[in-house]
């Protein structure tokens, strides 16, 4: 399909699924605005709260307030290195258990065991450890993401096929360079699946990570208003960490149909 073919054809896909946003939009102002509760204001006041708090700056700054540039800045910075930190480190632990099966049997129930242990509940250790501030809120995401990003990788390099590797040894392929082209290539599907869900994650880690000691950033403004008892700012934070967790997901699913474009093309000449 041609690049105006696509685009028309994403506004066409776009077009078809705005209209149940827009019918839940209506359908909220309509509930909120009869039930006149002032912890549930309707989406055009918190609109306008939204775009009072962040986004009523100059145009110099994108229309960004100063407030706007600090949380974001600050929020993302954190949530992006600690995502970013937890990708490195989970296909490079899960590689070399995927590819040993004594560490695997040996260390499967340790990883799973860490996997389950809440996240937020080590808050408090973190705090201890590293103390309030940057380190301690990115090393709370980096922890809370790289489980599913170290298991998916682990599961993708198991399944790679043997005749693959059989086939490069007998081409002569070092280990080195087969688990750059036949291993990583063959688990990648599993890896960004790992990826996507850690991404997800890392949105909520930063809010919870923020709660705490933190005086700019996304979560901080929404514990702020929530302890001032202002519901327009807090319903405000929740619905632009919903969009952004919806953009974030929007982009990666692009990167990820680039990226694997070949896969899904080899896919297809097998079938």
């Amino acid at each position: 399909m041609s690049g105006p073919g696509r685009g028309a054809w994403a506004a066409r896909g776009f077009a078809e699924r705005a209209w149940l946003v827009a019918v839940v939009a209506v359908l909220w102002e309509l509930v909120t605005r009869a039930v006149d509760d002032v912890y549930y204001p309707p989406p055009t006041t918190i609109a306008k709260a939204l775009h009072e708090m962040w986004f009523s700056g100059p145009a110099s700054q994108a229309f960004l307030t100063g407030e706007a540039v600090d949380d974001f800045s600050t929020s993302l910075a954190h949530l992006f290195i600690g995502w970013a930190a937890a990708g490195v480190a989970g296909v490079a632990v899960g590689t070399a258990i995927g590819r040993s099966r004594i560490l695997y049997e040996l260390l499967n129930p340790v990883l799973e065991f860490l996997r389950a242990v809440p996240p937020p509940t080590l808050v408090p250790f973190f705090i201890i450890v590293f103390h309030l501030g940057a380190t301690m809120q990115v090393v709370t995401i980096a922890f809370g993401v790289v489980w599913p990003v170290v298991l998916n990788t682990c599961d993708g390099v198991r399944a790679v096929d043997a005749l693959q590797l059989d086939t490069a040894r007998v081409f002569g392929i070092g280990r080195a360079r087969r688990l750059a082209v036949v291993v990583l290539p063959a688990a990648a599907p599993k890896i960004f699946a790992g990826l996507r869900v850690a991404l997800s994650l890392a949105l909520i880690l930063m809010v919870i990570s923020e709660l705490f000691g933190s005086t700019v950033g996304i979560g901080s403004r929404l514990v702020g208003a929530q302890r001032a008892f202002e519901p327009d700012p807090m319903w405000a934070a929740i619905v632009m960490l919903g969009v952004l967790g919806l953009l974030f997901n929007a982009v990666f699913l692009v990167l990820e149909r680039r990226l694997l474009s070949w896969h899904t093309g080899a896919q297809r000449l097998a079938e």
